[in-house]
């Protein structure tokens, strides 16, 4: 895992422009702790910072072939490396090193740019070809790595994170509507990447730059076809998938964990590790992330029937693992400088608060230990497994189905100033991004109405909704120099089910039926039927008080933060009961919070 970036300009002799290209690669540091260098020819640079997993003294970036014609900086696993390898040995390629990184660069050098198409993993690289002045930036099939462009008059810009480009005078901190949109309407439009002028690599897709200009290509979408297995066939070809899946990710040259919530994803990712690894008389380990006296003090709310720490003792009992429980404080989650290291990994403000500081301090306490981890994100997505997906009213909403689903509690418009709520106009915005995505969905003669609607809310979520979440993983893990690799993700089991009827996704008439029963062998029976939990967030009323304060005294300074919102709401909500601040007014206070840190590390000239 690491971090990239580089600058490719027609124009410029980008040998005399050295000391720009080194700040770009400096800002992912974090994403690669452990080495980094710059290549830079006349009219390309590119810039790698390395988190070292496979080949540990082999793998240095940026690497080269043809006598230095060709270069890649990569970041990422690919999975099937050691497969690849062998096949291209056959082909007559050789090789010097051990690395996935080389295996990659082979593979361009046979395959051109259908390499991705040969990939099983995580990635988002870049290949300089100076045989054809061509530069090609390639991202995985899910989205899983980031990477960013910024088109120039003469070339472009392009880094893992967009603070890469930023640190090139070439590129404008300017947000404009749709970018403020973004921030606040919860929709992640595929390409959009909030700073004006700057683009995202959609998943599944390879951006070409030479003489001519700019091209996209996808080289993968989700496609319709026909499910002809039927249940027990399903079940068993799920967990044939995951076994070889977890396998293959577990592989690594430094030690590895699970993250551990003691929900159905994540604790049979922490189970079939365990097995695998079991193997070769090894334990797994696993954490997870608690809250002080969470357990003791739960209450349940809507989105959350159960506390957590007690399944998580249950899995770490049953699967035999070496458990850790990294217990935060109100005042630990509350910190301004927690708040900063996740705002600064983010690049923008998400608001999402103490769900983004808990996961930090969560991977920071990890990497005390291990440098990968294996975590269950995306199962929800893939195998639909939050409430929405069984609610018919949600299910008949003409809009994204995890924004109907909680429009009754409000979507925090009303903390916008008017005049800036009515510039953006996110219902708007919104209703067009469904029709878009709506009008996307890949479908199959003869469904039902049903089916055919359940097939588009699976689609919403594997690519808008799921893309939210992966992003924040991968930069809150990535901000202290943590692989987190996501099973759920892989390819071959996302097509494989979607592809599945709902009737047997649902078939024993609760959600996940297809992961449930493929793993049920292996995990305790509490987790078994234990209803979906999402990922937890303080109770503690404490730390809605310490936000209060903090609020209060961004008001006091006036900060800039202040001319989006709605002034009048955030004093109002600054003088409530400290006891009695409902779940609306702490998600002000984190968003305004966030946005007034994001003012303080970039100060972006924001434009309506």
């Amino acid at each position: 895992m690491c971090g990239i970036s580089g600058w490719i300009d027609f124009q410029r002799d980008l040998t005399q422009h050295r000391a720009t290209v080194d700040a770009m690669c400096e800002t992912m540091t974090c994403r690669g702790p452990d080495a980094g260098d710059t290549w830079v020819s006349a009219h390309a640079a590119l810039g790698h910072r390395r988190l070292a997993i496979i080949d540990l003294p082999g793998g240095a970036q940026p690497m080269e072939a043809e006598s230095g014609q060709v270069a890649i900086v990569y970041s990422g696993e690919a999975y099937n490396f050691t497969e690849l390898r062998d096949e291209l040995r056959r082909r007559g390629h050789r090789f010097d090193t051990d690395s996935d990184t080389e295996v990659v660069l082979h593979g361009y050098l046979e395959w051109g740019a259908q390499v991705a198409e040969h990939l099983n993993g995580m990635f988002a690289f870049a290949v300089w070809d100076s045989r054809e002045d061509k530069l090609l930036l390639i991202r995985d099939r899910m989205g899983i790595k980031p990477l960013y462009y910024y088109p120039t008059e003469d070339g472009v810009l392009f880094g893992s994170e967009p603070k890469a480009i930023l640190a090139n005078p070439l590129a404008e901190k300017v947000v404009d509507a749709d970018g403020m949109r973004e921030l606040f309407g919860m929709v992640k439009t595929p390409g959009q990447a909030v700073w004006s002028g700057m683009r995202e690599v959609e998943p599944g897709t390879i951006v070409t730059l030479d003489r001519k200009g700019l091209r996209e290509q996808a080289y993968w979408k989700l496609q319709a076809t026909e499910h002809t297995d039927d249940q027990q066939s399903s079940v068993s070809h799920v967990r044939e998938l995951l076994d070889d899946i977890v396998q293959r990710q577990l592989v690594s040259d430094v030690p590895r964990c699970v993250l551990l919530s003691g929900g159905l994803d994540s604790s049979a990712i922490t189970a079939l590790s365990g097995l695998h690894l079991a193997k070769s008389g090894e334990q797994v380990r696993s954490f997870a992330v608690d809250f002080l006296g969470q357990t003791e003090n739960f209450v349940p709310d809507p989105m959350r029937a159960t506390p957590d720490g007690p399944y998580v003792r249950d899995v770490a009992e049953h699967v035999g693992s070496q458990h850790q429980d990294i217990v935060l404080d109100p005042d630990t989650l509350a910190d301004p400088d927690v708040r900063r290291a996740t705002v600064q990994a983010r690049d923008f403000p998400m608001g999402l608060g103490d769900m983004d500081q808990s996961l930090y301090l969560l991977f920071k306490a990890i990497r005390q230990h291990s440098t990968v981890a294996l975590s269950g994100e995306s199962a929800d997505e893939v195998f639909g497994g939050y409430k929405w997906f069984h609610d018919p009213d949600v299910r008949a909403a003409d809009t994204f189905p995890w924004l109907a689903a909680v429009q009754s509690q409000g979507q925090g418009y009303d903390m916008l100033d008017p005049d800036v709520a009515a510039t953006l106009d996110i219902p708007s915005f919104i209703a067009d991004g469904y029709r878009t995505a709506i009008g996307e969905v890949p479908t199959l003669d003869g469904e039902s109405d049903l089916e055919r609607r359940m097939r588009e809310i699976c689609y919403l979520h594997l690519t808008r909704f799921v893309r939210i979440l992966l992003d924040r993983k991968d930069r809150m893990s990535m901000a202290v120099g943590l692989e987190v690799r996501v099973p759920f993700c892989d390819h071959r089991l996302v097509e494989y089910v979607f592809n599945t009827p709902w009737s047997l996704k649902t078939f024993d008439g609760r959600e996940k039926s297809l992961l449930r029963h493929a793993t049920a062998d292996t995990l305790p029976r509490s987790v078994v039927e234990r209803v979906k939990s999402p990922y937890p967030s303080t109770q503690d009323p404490e730390y809605a008080a310490v936000l209060q304060r903090q609020v209060r005294d961004l008001v006091k300074a006036d900060s800039p933060a202040l001319s989006l919102l709605n002034k009048q709401w955030v004093a109002e909500a600054v003088e409530q009961d400290p006891a009695h601040i409902e779940m609306a007014a702490r998600y002000t206070f984190e968003r305004a919070l966030d946005l007034a840190m994001w003012f303080d590390i970039h100060n972006p000239t924001v434009k309506l």
